[in-house]
């Protein structure tokens, strides 16, 4: 989960890590869960594990109170967690050796998103808002659907599976490209770029 401001310029708030991992069903069109962070691989001997999260600042995940599984099954309790390198490395309440920690390997996290604050910000989005939104060009012409953003550290980019398949569409995350955003209506018009030989 989260936000970005539609501008040409990076992003803070994104968050490079979630383009290396698509967003599950959790967060597509008339989900109520909001996928907040991924379990990795254990870390030493006594139950610790990495955690990749997706909130706007990293360890904010941990002020969410519990997370839980998409389907609310399990809920885990974060007890302790410690920056590294380009995740943090969390102890989770039951967990206490290696073998229970790699049972959660790569198990994704959700809260409900009654829990995420309002965005006090125009043009300020989180990320769970615009998957599953329909693209439109400015005709009205149906483009397909948003399926994910992404930040490569060149700013925010946003992506579309069109209605025709074949690979989705990368577009910039830019007023100039995504003009408007009506999420009562649920759709994105979007101005597609002019293609130069």
């Amino acid at each position: 989960m989260g936000k970005s401001k539609r501008d040409a310029s990076p992003s803070p708030a994104s968050q490079p890590v979630a383009a290396r991992h698509p967003l599950p069903p959790g967060e597509r069109e008339g989900s109520n869960k909001v996928r907040v962070a991924r379990i990795g691989a254990p870390h030493g001997v006594r139950g610790e594990m990495k955690l990749w999260p997706f909130t706007q600042d990293p360890a904010a995940v941990a002020d969410y109170g519990p997370l839980e599984t998409e389907d609310g099954k399990q809920r885990f309790e974060i007890e302790t967690m410690r920056p590294a390198k380009d995740h943090f490395v969390v102890r989770i309440a039951g967990v206490d050796d290696r073998d229970a920690a790699a049972k959660l390997c790569n198990l994704d996290l959700f809260i409900p998103r009654d829990r995420l604050p309002t965005i006090d910000e125009t043009d300020t989005y989180y990320h769970a808002d615009l998957i599953g939104l329909a693209a439109v060009t400015e005709t009205g012409a149906a483009l397909g659907t948003v399926t994910a953003l992404h930040n490569f550290g060149a700013g925010d980019l946003i992506e579309i599976a069109t209605t025709q398949g074949g690979e989705p569409l990368l577009l910039p995350f830019s007023d100039a490209t995504v003009p408007e955003i009506d999420l009562a209506a649920k759709q994105i018009v979007v101005v597609l770029p002019s293609v130069t030989e």
